[in-house]
């Protein structure tokens, strides 16, 4: 029988989203929170992400805390193990651990109308009470793993770019890589020259830009350490670089067609074979899905021992892999480059809001809303940091979640300040927000670029992408409107909607 477990605020996961929040619950003075990790340690995405060549494809610089600079990134664009200590170092400084419960792994949620309180389960059988949540678990933490045919009958290994198995030596193996992802492009030139044979399945072209990357030199480490202002001064050039390609994005899409030439020059100085380069060449505008960008990507391809298969996967076999084509692929291991659950993540989710009203049923029936991609109507007291439609394709995700652990940190102020029990958006205000932000992306490089994508939900709508600049969604989030909320006490009188309610609505 497990225990209950009462605290002010729960926070689920450590990755950026989470320990970002758990520091501004700490500078906030608040230490009645507590934050929930199914893992042993900190770090989300860049934690369990261990595959070879894995690393950050926005600035190290920029990809960082605003309020925790590191002025010795070692690269640019900072490889994973960096991040991950990065991450582990910030947690120490701030004394997460403290807060921090590992192996606890939360399995659902449910709002208590007559408490105003969220009890949150978890796997353990301790449920949480708590009177806020925040949820920090991000879209790129359930890997996607295709249902290929006959893949029960395959004796050799299997896993997913995730959940690399760095016990299996791919060395003189032959290998068969199934889609062609931001992770695939990092793995797939670090192991070709170690394998025997890799067949890379690719089901659609992804455009790949060169990779301004390069080690930081010793002089402008010393420079960001030592002179004030140096190193925020460096990181705000990247972030207007960066910010000027959401023009592209976002209606403009001659700009993205002269970038889409500058990238298929890429592959033609890259690959040798004129088939090859053909079938590497993508048939949609560059930014339909996400950019990637690799400098030892397109070379690979003139190994000879690197394959290129465009068929499809018809069905696994016992040793082998057999394309669309007929074509029969011997092979020893199968690894999945597809990348991850993003807008049916939301379909693992178990939480239950007012009138026992299930969240993912709720979005399957009716679409993913949200009001600022933080709050849902009928859903007190919760929260979601990096949630729809505030993915970005051009810039920092970290700059997006500095936003909201801010937003967040004044909405909980908001309540204590006006005696309120629990807040909820108006349903006003979310679809207010939602006609906003979908009827931007309708111009946008996403939905008029010639493409599918993990952006687009099953009805071809992107619940992923906030549409424009960046720091527009700052200006949003700068402040909260008490008018977008209800603020909600126990005393028990008529709800807003006519219906009986123990909770007040002010």
């Amino acid at each position: 029988m497990g225990k209950l477990v009462n605290t002010g605020v729960v926070v689920i996961g450590t990755g950026f989203s989470g320990m970002g929040m758990a520091i501004q619950l700490r500078k906030e003075g608040r230490d009645d929170f507590v934050v929930l990790e199914k893992a042993a340690d900190f770090g989300g995405t860049w934690r369990d992400n261990t595959y070879p060549g894995c690393a950050c494809d926005i600035q190290s610089h920029m990809y960082s805390f605003s309020f925790e600079q590191k002025p010795d990134w070692t690269r640019s664009y900072a490889p994973q193990p960096e991040i991950w200590q990065y991450l582990r170092d910030v947690a120490a400084k701030w004394d997460l651990a403290r807060n921090t419960r590992f192996g606890v792994e939360v399995t659902g949620a449910r709002w208590d109308s007559g408490a105003n309180r969220w009890h949150v389960e978890t796997s353990g059988g301790d449920t949480y009470v708590t009177r806020f949540l925040v949820a920090g678990i991000g879209a790129l933490h359930l890997p996607a793993i295709p249902r290929l045919p006959g893949i029960e009958t395959f004796e050799g290994a299997a896993f997913h770019s995730a959940q690399w198995d760095h016990d299996y030596d791919l060395t003189g193996k032959r290998v068969a890589v199934i889609g062609t992802g931001a992770s695939a492009v990092q793995f797939v030139p670090r192991i070709a020259p170690q394998v025997a044979e890799l067949t890379l399945f690719q089901r659609t072209a992804p455009w790949v830009m060169p990779k301004p990357d390069h080690g930081m030199p010793a002089w402008s480490q010393a420079l960001f350490a030592k002179v004030p202002g140096a190193q925020r001064a460096y990181r705000h050039l990247l972030y207007w670089i960066n910010e000027v390609r959401a023009v592209g994005f976002n209606g403009h899409q001659g700009v993205l067609k002269l970038a889409s030439k500058l990238a298929a020059h890429n592959i033609t100085r890259s690959v040798r074979d004129p088939e090859l380069v053909r079938k590497l060449t993508p048939d949609y505008v560059m930014g339909c899905k996400r950019v990637l960008i690799s400098n030892d990507y397109y070379p690979t391809f003139n190994r000879s021992n690197v394959h290129l298969d465009t068929s499809g996967v018809a069905e696994v076999r016992a040793h082998s892999v057999v394309g669309k084509d007929g074509r029969e692929h011997p092979v020893d291991a199968i690894i999945y480059g597809t990348g991850f659950h993003v807008t049916d993540s939301f379909d693992y989710l178990r939480i239950t809001g007012r009138d026992g009203v299930d969240l993912a049923g709720l979005w399957r029936e009716r679409g993913i809303n949200t009001h600022l991609g933080m709050s849902v109507a009928g859903f007190p007291n919760l929260f979601f940091l990096l949630g729809p439609n505030t993915g970005l394709g051009h810039n920092s995700v970290v700059f997006m979640i500095e936003s909201q652990i801010r937003y967040v940190a004044e909405a909980l102020r908001l309540a204590d300040r006006d005696g309120a029990e629990a807040l909820q958006v108006r349903v006003a205000a979310q679809e207010s927000f939602n006609t906003e932000v979908q009827r931007k992306l309708a111009d946008g490089v996403w939905t008029r670029g010639g493409c599918t994508s993990w952006y687009l939900d099953s009805q071809g709508v992107n619940r992923t992408i906030w549409p424009g600049f960046t720091w527009r969604y700052w200006l949003r989030t700068r402040r909260v409107d008490p008018s977008d909320f209800e603020l909600l006490t126990r005393t028990r009188a008529t709800a807003g909607n006519g219906a009986s309610d123990p909770a007040a609505v002010r």
